[in-house]
């Protein structure tokens, strides 16, 4: 039988972040327990932590997680102890019009792993039977952890709805979010594919994995260096996944006619586009579009996470290259300082108890 109590990464207040010992939580009807082997360090904990908050204190925080079933409460079917499994962290409420269709991305009374209840920075979690997914064999749970963010990569392409085969792409942000769509964007043909960011470090990585377009936006425009390697005005689709008003500014600049503009950074600042460039858009007929978290599926259809798994499995992405620190539970407080501050060098931080 597991113990009584865990450890766990537990946030008191803005910046009281305590690693302390609480209760193991017990799995209500249709419920399992997960013993964790990783959660991901998203960008979003660290304003979380440092500024916003989470909905109420203390919070368990840690939303990109996988781990090992430990018990399955009454009703829960489909899983066994032993089981490795992935977790989609949002928990929809199942009555909203957006639930009744499936889409529990926009479902309006959502719960959220991490943020609203107790998330994977801790030795074990709850969450519903539904919102478990097989890991698949030859998958390692490093990988599984890096669900969340590889859908919500893969979704942002999707939110485009468009055929990428032969189609030129440009992500504006080189971080791990942003390399796991270049790799998507590659798998599903698109050519050539353009990498921006203003970390040396981000741009080796992405030249390490293949993208050679990798560059540096503040020291070569974007626009010119598509317009000097594909010539025309534009790629066929950007994604901006910096949430910086310039990198904004720059992405929907770089849209070619009838192109598309992803947003998928979350925005670090109000964002102000001339006049002229409103236009622009106007008359090149451009789709801008919005892409928030990803699409999960209940009944067991194709979705965001399955097709991230299976991709994984297939290798179709190589996520051990984004992988820069793995952290023992009892320094997470420590390396969120570390990132916040900037101090060293970060990719994907893995955090395991």
């Amino acid at each position: 039988m597991f113990a009584h109590e865990m450890n766990a990464a537990v946030l008191h207040a803005v910046g009281d972040l305590r690693y302390e010992r609480v209760a193991v939580p017990s799995p209500g009807p249709g419920q399992v327990l997960v013993r964790v082997a990783f959660c991901g360090v998203c960008g979003s904990d660290l304003p979380r932590v440092f500024v916003k908050g989470t909905y109420h204190f203390p919070t368990i925080i840690g939303h990109e997680f996988a781990g090992i079933v430990e018990a399955c409460g009454d009703g829960v079917c489909g899983f066994a102890p032993g089981d490795r499994v992935a977790v989609f962290p949002l928990i929809w409420c199942g009555r909203c019009a957006p639930c009744e269709q499936g889409r529990y991305v926009q479902c309006v009374d959502y719960d959220y792993l991490g943020s609203r209840s107790d998330g994977g920075f801790a030795e074990y979690v709850v969450a519903p039977h539904q919102n478990l997914l097989a890991v698949p064999e030859g998958v390692s749970l490093e990988w599984a952890a890096m669900t969340e963010p590889a859908a919500v990569a893969l979704h942002a392409l999707r939110r485009a709805g468009r055929n990428l085969m032969g189609r030129s792409v440009a992500i504006f942000g080189a971080g791990p979010i942003g390399l796991m769509a270049a790799q998507w964007a590659r798998a599903m043909g698109a050519t050539p594919i353009f990498l921006f960011d203003i970390v040396a470090r981000k741009l080796e990585m992405a030249r390490a994995l293949g993208f050679a377009l990798a560059f540096d936006n503040r020291a070569d425009d974007p626009a010119a260096v598509i317009r000097s390697t594909i010539g025309g005005e534009g790629v066929y689709l950007a994604v901006e996944g910096a949430g910086v008003p310039q990198t904004f500014v720059q992405a929907t600049t770089c849209t070619a006619r009838g192109g598309c503009m992803v947003i998928l950074g979350n925005p670090a600042a109000d964002v102000t586009l001339p006049a002229a460039l409103i236009s622009q858009l106007m008359r090149r007929e451009v789709t801008l579009v919005g892409a928030w978290n990803s699409d999960y599926s209940a009944a067991g259809n194709d979705d965001d996470w399955r097709a991230v798994l299976g991709g994984m499995a297939a290798r179709t992405i190589d996520l051990e290259p984004l992988i820069s620190h793995r952290v023992p539970l009892r320094d997470a407080a420590d390396v969120l300082r570390r990132m916040r501050d900037g101090s060293e060098f970060f990719s994907k931080v893995l955090v395991y108890p």
